[in-house]
Order: structure tokens, then C-alpha cells, then sequence
């Protein structure tokens, strides 16, 4: 597991510029680590979500999709160790979400010294972070321990030579003169042989095998020669080189130093012509360099005059440009105010001379006059019900008097 480290211990200001790279090992390692945590089946397809590349933290491409895929992932691996967090959803409050991944890392005694903002890009090595101690936790819950590596054996490419039954090996001959094997003789330890030892065992087997009468060959000179010739091509002795001989290696390094220095004195002579050439054609050109300035220094010098006084000019343009706006803007402001009281004094001037409202004054002097006519008429007609009235009362009243005397008289 790897240990906690500061994020201090992280900056490119202690380590080398190689640092900047480290977000893309991080997260291949964290990428490694969720595979062994079976991220495939208990995270990716419960959420129908992709399967994470191999960068996907370490380059902000989509922040909201990054955001939503680190909280939720960070959540999976807190429950995976043990706690009880519940799974984030996209409208959530992010400032909330990430204070509370926050806890759960510091209790696991990590050190987080970056700001919480740092998370919701959702990418970084800061997001990396938390992620790869929460993964480092949840193999922990998991009893999830790293074996030594074991690291498969390197054969040796062996050569295979097709060997005729008739070919001599130096080998061969070796063993035949030794009468043991080369990698038994490693076996069991025993002194090889030098070329002293050889020769006494030569000059042993001649004593031996020597003939005490001269011997006279019976075969034909010519069916000898053609013996010979019959089997001269079978009589060769091949060497096998071995790669790994150290002999080979410096025979090949005097071979290649060979070819380099032929290569050099050919290469040197062409490299001195062009940088020759290349010297003059440099001197050509400061000559002409020198030749182009001189001809044309007092066209500098009026040229450098002109500037000068093009940059006076522009300055006093700008100068001038500035009091015209000004005056400008008065000018506008005064026109405002000149075209607000000529709309006044022509309302005032058409109210005066028109009639319109005289006319109506009359019409309504009129409509007031056949009103009153008719509330005349009205109270008119009141004034006459009513006196109708008090006669019809009158007339009652008076035979009602004049018919009770009569009443009592009978």
C-alpha cells in the first residue's frame, strides 16, 4: 500500500520536472487498483457508466461529467471500506458533497492541505489524491495483500544448426580428445586440462600405438587420391560462435571504430569545405551589411525625423480630439434641452390659437340649458301631481265632514 505523504512532497519545486508527469502514473496505479477492487461489476454497471481510460483524472476535459464520476466513485470506495456514505445524485450541493469526502479522508489520519474548491474540477492530482488513499483503504477493508512479483525466466534463443553425421565439431573433437562432456566437467568441479597435460598424453598414445616394424602401405596411389577426394568435403570442422563472447564483441567494436574513422576523414573534409563556404558567405553578407547601412544612414536619420514628429502630431490630434468631444457632448446636451422647449412652447401656441376648446364650452353651455329645460318640465309636472293631490285630500276631507253631522242627525 502506499503511504501518506504530504502534498507538499508532491510539488515540482522538490523534485524534478519529471513531477509533471506523475498525475498520469497515479492514476494508471489508482486505475490498477479499482480493477483488483472489481470496479467493473460492483460500480460500472450498476450506474450504467463508461469504463474509466487510463488519464480520466489526470486531464479536465468535462468538469461536470469528471465532478459526478469522482463523487461518486469516492462514495463506492468509502462503502467498500466500511463506511456508510450514501451515494451522491447530480443536483446535490457539490460545496456539501466534497466537505463531506473530506471528513471521511482526514479520518483515516491523511493529511489534506488544499482548499476544497481544488475538488470540484473533478480532475487533478488533488482529486487523484483522495482517490488513490481511498482505493488504498478500501484494499485494506478487503484484506487485500501484494504478493512478491514473480518474474518469468528468460530462455535462451538456442541456435539450431543442422549438423551432418559426417561434420567435425571443435566440440566434438574436444570431447573425443577429453573423453568427458564441457558442462560435465562444470558439474563436478574437475580440472580442465591445459596444453601442457595434452601434449604428455599425446606423446603417451604415440608410445603406446607405435609399431615395432616399419609399415608398408598395400593401396594404390591413385585410389587413394580418389578416396581423398570422396571424402575431403565431409572432413571440415565448423566453429560456432557464441553471442555472448567477449571476443566477438571486441572484434566487432575494432570493426565499427574502423568504419567510423574512414567515415570521419570523409565526412571532416566535407564538413571543413562547407564550413568554408559557409565562413564566406557570412563575411559576404556582414560586407554587404555594412555597404546597405552606410548608403542609407541619412534616410534613417529622415525617417527617424519623420516618426518623431508623426508621434508629435498624433498627440496633439489626441490632445484636440479629446477637447472635441467635450464640446461635443455640450453640444448634445444643449440641443436636448433647445428641442424640449421648442415641443413646449408649440403646445402652448397651438392650446392658444385653437378653438377646439371654446367650441366645447359651447356645446356643453347648450347640453346644460336643455338639462335645466327638462328639470323644469320635471318639476313642472311634480308641482301639478302634487297639487292634485292635496285637492283629491281636500274634497275627501270635505265630505267626510259634511257626511257625519247628517250620520248623527239620524
Amino acid at each position: 500500500m502506499a503511504e501518506d505523504k504530504k502534498r507538499g512532497e508532491e510539488s515540482v519545486e522538490d523534485g524534478g520536472p519529471g513531477l509533471i508527469y506523475m498525475p498520469f502514473v497515479v492514476n494508471e496505479e489508482l486505475l490498477d487498483k479499482l480493477r483488483l477492487l472489481s470496479y467493473e461489476t460492483e460500480f460500472i454497471k450498476p450506474l450504467n457508466m463508461k469504463n474509466l481510460s487510463r488519464h480520466y483524472f489526470a486531464i479536465a476535459t468535462n468538469p461536470g461529467e469528471q465532478f459526478f464520476m469522482f463523487t461518486s466513485l469516492a462514495a463506492w470506495l468509502l462503502r467498500t471500506a466500511g463506511k456508510d456514505f450514501e451515494q451522491p445524485q447530480e443536483y446535490d450541493d457539490p460545496n456539501a458533497t466534497v466537505s463531506s469526502i473530506i471528513a471521511e479522508v482526514k479520518k483515516y489520519n491523511y493529511s489534506v492541505d488544499f482548499p476544497p474548491s481544488k475538488l470540484k474540477q473533478g480532475a487533478g492530482e488533488h482529486c487523484l489524491y483522495v482517490l488513490d488513499r481511498l482505493a488504498d483503504e478500501a484494499l485494506k477493508a478487503t484484506n487485500f495483500r501484494w504478493a512478491r512479483p514473480e518474474y518469468p525466466e528468460e530462455e535462451m534463443e538456442e541456435e539450431n544448426i543442422v549438423e551432418d553425421d559426417a561434420e567435425l565439431t571443435l566440440n566434438k573433437v574436444e570431447d573425443n580428445i577429453f573423453g568427458v562432456h564441457e558442462d560435465e566437467e562444470f558439474e563436478d568441479d574437475e580440472p580442465m586440462m591445459d596444453l601442457e597435460g595434452l601434449s604428455k598424453l599425446n606423446q603417451k598414445n604415440d608410445l603406446k600405438s607405435k609399431p615395432e616394424e616399419i609399415m608398408e602401405s598395400t593401396t594404390d596411389a591413385a585410389d587413394w587420391k580418389m578416396e581423398v577426394e570422396r571424402v575431403l568435403p565431409q572432413l571440415k570442422v565448423t566453429i560456432r560462435t557464441d553471442n555472448k563472447d567477449w571476443r566477438v564483441h571486441v572484434e566487432q567494436m575494432h570493426q565499427h571504430k574502423e568504419g567510423i574513422e574512414s567515415s570521419l576523414t570523409e565526412t571532416k573534409s566535407y564538413l571543413d569545405k562547407l564550413h568554408d563556404e559557409i565562413t564566406r558567405t557570412l563575411e559576404k553578407i556582414s560586407s554587404r551589411e555594412k555597404y546597405i547601412n552606410n548608403q542609407l544612414e541619412h534616410h534613417l536619420v529622415e525617417f527617424r525625423g519623420a516618426q518623431d514628429s508623426l508621434a508629435e502630431t498624433k498627440e496633439r490630434y489626441r490632445q484636440a480630439s479629446g477637447g472635441v468631444t467635450e464640446r461635443s457632448r455640450l453640444l448634445a446636451e444643449v440641443t436636448e434641452e433647445l428641442e424640449k422647449i421648442k415641443m413646449e412652447m408649440d403646445d402652448r401656441g397651438s392650446s392658444m390659437t385653437d378653438g377646439a376648446p371654446l367650441v366645447k364650452i359651447k356645446q356643453a353651455i347648450t347640453q346644460l340649458k336643455k338639462e335645466n329645460t327638462q328639470m323644469d318640465i320635471r318639476m313642472g309636472v311634480v308641482e301639478h301631481i302634487l297639487l292634485q293631490a292635496k285637492l283629491k285630500d281636500k274634497t275627501s276631507q270635505n265630505k267626510q265632514v259634511h257626511t257625519a253631522p247628517t250620520t248623527a242627525s239620524y
